[in-house]
């Protein structure tokens, strides 16, 4: 089978104020196992804490994923311009092209908790995803106890849609669920953003 050629968006690396949001690289092992190991990290999530070989299996998934263009999403690094320090990895994806409807997600050390990293990684993919993209509709979901986690989507003016009972089989046992989501017109009437055309990360 053919390899398809590797021609990422023309948006990747996405930089911001004090990040790069950019591809995975095999160096970058130590760093995503500092925050991948915590357990104040994974404590909400559906994975975790990982073993070093876990964290290697995740990288070594990501770093094959890149060589594959285009794709329905993708997942990028969260570093810190002036450290040159990766902390945590953001995701955006298209879930459904016909409705023009994504999804994000994101993991970040606790080191860097309550400092605006995570808001201001995610609201750049919101503006990506609404005007370069064209999505119509961005959700994302979490623990209903992470606070930390919701909080990020309200500040992002996301509107909480919906709680879904024990429908996340986490390792410390099933967990509820919050949904928030924030349409393009909403986007665009706090942000000011214009629209784009629909496409494939």
């Amino acid at each position: 089978m053919t390899r398809r050629p590797k021609t990422p968006p023309k948006w990747l690396p996405l930089r911001t104020e004090r990040l790069i949001l950019r591809e995975f690289r095999a160096s970058d092992l130590s760093d995503i196992h500092a925050y991948a190991v915590s357990r104040r990290v994974t404590r909400f999530m559906d994975w975790g804490p990982n073993t070093l070989e876990e964290t290697k299996t995740f990288l070594d998934r990501h770093l094959a994923e890149q060589n594959t263009w285009p794709r329905g999403g993708v997942n990028m690094a969260i570093e810190v311009a002036a450290e040159g320090r990766l902390i945590g990895s953001i995701r955006l994806g298209v879930v459904d092209a016909k409705t023009r409807t994504g999804d994000f997600g994101y993991s970040i050390h606790h080191d860097y908790w309550n400092r605006g990293f995570t808001t201001e990684a995610a609201a750049a993919l919101l503006q990506v995803g609404f005007e370069t993209l064209g999505l119509r509709r961005i959700f994302a979901t979490c623990d209903v106890r992470n606070t930390g986690s919701w909080t990020v989507m309200e500040k992002l003016g996301m509107r909480r849609e919906a709680m879904f009972r024990q429908d996340v089989r986490s390792r410390a046992g099933w967990r509820d669920s919050y949904l928030y989501a924030i349409l393009a017109a909403e986007w665009r009437r706090q942000a000011g953003a214009s629209g784009g055309r629909a496409g494939r990360l």
